[in-house]
């Protein structure tokens, strides 16, 4: 037992070692409560500085967060007018939403010439970085910068192949048409580039779309070699120059088609006409026509 003496002793003791254990426990739970908020802090910041590499490869042809429409809509504050999972879903597969008639989809379709976002290809994880990126931008992409225009005689020349692409990509006409260039056109692997101005919302939108080509199908042939900026100016002056032409490439193309077919077809059923009864002349035949004369 504790003297009577040294019982007050004893207490202050007692309560100054409670005082500090709980100062003790309460810096400890401060600086994990702290720890945990750095390290979710470094988390978003990291997921959001991927989401943003991300959208500058692969969105910035289309969109911009704050700089205005593009080829598709600005997406400044998007976080606050469409839900995470639409957007998780949006992202991952619009063909799929849009097929699917999700009615917001088929009115961006609708809003923006029926150009259709591409399925870009992004995992999960790729996609939950640009969704953290689109929360917390850093800065907005793709705003203000100005479209520079070039030569719309060399960037037909560009278009055509009759001059090669600086880093050795694939001609244009290899897999796109544009009316009036080519006796047949071009290839038929992409879309009708005549009134792509048009469906791209003007100078701006094809700038950004040159830019950075990323469209799937043409990631594997430009990913490596991409257009210089002088080949974008004068692609882009000569796609603002066969925009602004009125013409379209799809009759010219069926109806040249449809005339050598029958030019070719008359031809051949001449020459059936003229060799072919000599032909069928049976060998008895033969002999008795070379008897005669």
């Amino acid at each position: 037992m504790i003297n009577p003496f040294y019982e007050p002793i004893a207490e202050v003791i007692r309560m100054r070692f409670l005082r500090q254990l709980s100062l003790a426990l309460l810096l400890a739970g401060i600086l994990l409560t702290a720890s945990a908020l750095i390290v979710s802090a470094s988390d978003v910041t990291q997921a959001a500085s991927t989401g943003e590499q991300i959208f500058k490869s692969k969105c910035t042809a289309c969109h911009t967060i704050g700089g205005g429409k593009l080829v598709g809509p600005d997406l400044k504050d998007v976080p606050q007018r469409r839900s995470a999972q639409w957007l998780t879903d949006f992202i991952t597969d619009p063909q799929k939403m849009i097929s699917a008639g999700d009615p917001d989809a088929a009115q961006l379709l609708k809003d923006f010439n029926g150009v259709m976002m591409p399925t870009l290809g992004l995992s999960t994880a790729e996609v939950e970085a640009v969704l953290s990126y689109l929360q917390n931008p850093a800065a907005s992409a793709g705003a203000g910068a100005p479209v520079v225009m070039g030569d719309p005689q060399r960037g037909e020349k560009l278009f055509r192949g009759a001059i090669s692409l600086a880093n050795g990509g694939a001609a244009c006409n290899a897999c796109h048409t544009v009316a009036g260039v080519g006796f047949l056109g071009g290839g038929a692997l992409g879309p009708d580039l005549t009134k792509v101005l048009t469906r791209y919302g003007g100078a701006a939108g094809m700038a950004a779309a040159l830019s950075t080509l990323p469209f799937p199908t043409m990631q594997g042939i430009f990913a490596a070699r991409p257009l210089s900026p002088a080949e974008q100016a004068d692609l882009l002056a000569f796609f603002a120059q066969a925009d602004a032409s009125g013409q379209t490439s799809f009759p010219l193309t069926i109806w040249l088609l449809l005339a050598v077919g029958i030019a070719g077809a008359s031809g051949l059923f001449g020459l059936m006409y003229r060799y072919w009864p000599k032909q069928s002349e049976s060998l008895s035949e033969k002999l008795r026509r070379t008897e005669t004369v």
